[in-house]
């Protein structure tokens, strides 16, 4: 649970085009840094570039690729990050009950796929305890402004760690040199490349 094992990345594609930042140049970026997953989130463009860029990022790197949200790429992707909504969304768009049956049938289809789940609070941890998933985000941890963040969790993001039996992800305003107790990755986006 708490170990801390590495940087997880955040690849949002629309970031880096506004920055002008290219694939190569953000997989150069990670190159000094211990980096454990690769996050692809891509809210525009359609699946086949899509597809692409996951194919880039994989033949270019050795780091395992989560798509965000996105459960039609998990074929070709490494695994799959839903947050909270997006659960939501796949429990009504598949006629499934509940999280755990959403979660189930993802594991039925996909067995070796990683599968993580996005938190924010002890309730939301005590559902994901009892799911086959391999690690939460839990967050906001500090202020970010890249995002409209309603509660900022700050340090008691440790105490509500503990109760993950999952690897969990500090996810919000996360910089590389945090080292959280309880938390073993920094979910690290815009700050890999702002000054």
């Amino acid at each position: 649970m708490g170990q801390f094992k590495g940087l997880y990345a955040l690849c949002d594609y629309q970031t880096l085009e506004k920055k002008n930042i290219s694939l190569s140049t953000f997989l150069d970026l990670l190159k000094t840094h211990k980096t454990y997953f690769i996050q692809y989130r891509d809210k525009s463009n359609p699946l086949d570039i899509q597809k692409q860029n996951i194919r880039f990022l994989q033949q270019n790197c050795d780091v395992p690729i989560i798509i965000n949200d996105h459960y039609e790429l998990l074929e070709i992707a490494d695994g799959l990050h839903l947050g909270q909504e997006d659960c939501l969304e796949l429990q009504h768009l598949h006629g499934f009950d509940n999280f755990k049956q959403t979660v189930q049938n993802i594991r039925k289809e996909f067995p070796k796929k990683i599968l993580g789940l996005s938190t924010h609070n002890v309730q939301e941890i005590d559902i994901t305890n009892g799911l086959d998933i391999d690690y939460i985000g839990l967050g906001a941890y500090r202020a970010t402004n890249t995002k409209d963040i309603s509660q900022i969790l700050g340090d008691e993001i440790i105490t509500i760690a503990q109760h993950s039996k999952h690897p969990v992800g500090a996810i919000g305003g996360v910089r590389l040199e945090d080292r959280i107790q309880n938390i073993a990755y920094n979910v690290i986006g815009s700050a890999l490349y702002d000054d």
